[in-house]
């Protein structure tokens, strides 16, 4: 199957891609695109691989859903478009970095730069309906997904997971920790981030762990 994606993930993922479940998922992410509004844009479902190629992966962020709203979805998980209003848990993402590494909220909530710099920002579903959030789970994003994490804990090495909220900490259960440098805390949403997010300072310690490995660093 003919996966339009960055050319370094098409061959680590190439196995994926001849597997029954993706020939479905393919139809059925087809079908939602042909009647229903979906996000994010089609040729946006992988932006994450393709600002984020396999070689320059240093650090993994997951995340769930992709944001439903018009205009917010850009392939990027918690990241916006320029122009486009930031989500609350993008906020308080910006308010951790600030209070973290002393870096000023910026003007627009596009993490594109992240990934540029090797940031892999990982949906778990990589689709959603409009205005229904979790409307394509269990349709086989989330094995791809899985895949992807797999492929990365097992070829690479020192690469620092961060893992925010018990969603994307369960999902992170397959990372070999003796291997990469896991992060966790709770999630930047309003609902939890003053339950641990806020405070967790996972910017400049995942910087801290890639100096040590000779790694330059994420300009966040």
């Amino acid at each position: 199957m003919d996966v339009k994606i960055e050319s370094s993930w098409r061959e680590v993922l190439n196995e994926e891609f001849t597997k029954p479940y993706f020939t479905e998922l393919v139809e059925f992410v087809k079908s939602e695109y042909t009647n229903h509004k979906v996000y994010p844009p089609g040729k946006q479902i992988f932006s994450a691989f393709d600002h984020c190629s396999f070689d320059s992966v240093k650090v993994v962020i997951i995340g769930q859903d992709p944001y439903h709203g018009p205009g917010q979805a850009n392939g990027l998980c918690f990241s916006v478009a320029e122009g486009v209003r930031m989500p609350p848990s993008l906020v308080n993402i910006f308010k951790e970095i600030k209070d973290d590494i002393g870096s000023e909220i910026p003007p627009h909530g596009s993490l594109e730069r992240w990934a540029d710099q090797g940031v892999l920002l990982l949906n778990a579903t990589l689709t959603v309906r409009a205005a229904t959030a979790g409307s394509h789970q269990g349709k086989g994003w989330e094995q791809f997904t899985d895949a992807v994490i797999q492929k990365v804990s097992e070829a690479k090495e020192n690469v620092v997971f961060l893992l925010w909220g018990a969603y994307a900490q369960r999902k992170g259960e397959i990372i070999d920790r003796t291997r990469h440098h896991v992060l966790e805390s709770a999630h930047p949403s309003p609902f939890a981030a003053h339950r641990g997010f806020f405070g967790n300072k996972h910017f400049s310690r995942t910087n801290e762990y890639l100096k040590k490995q000779g790694l330059e660093l994420i300009d966040w």
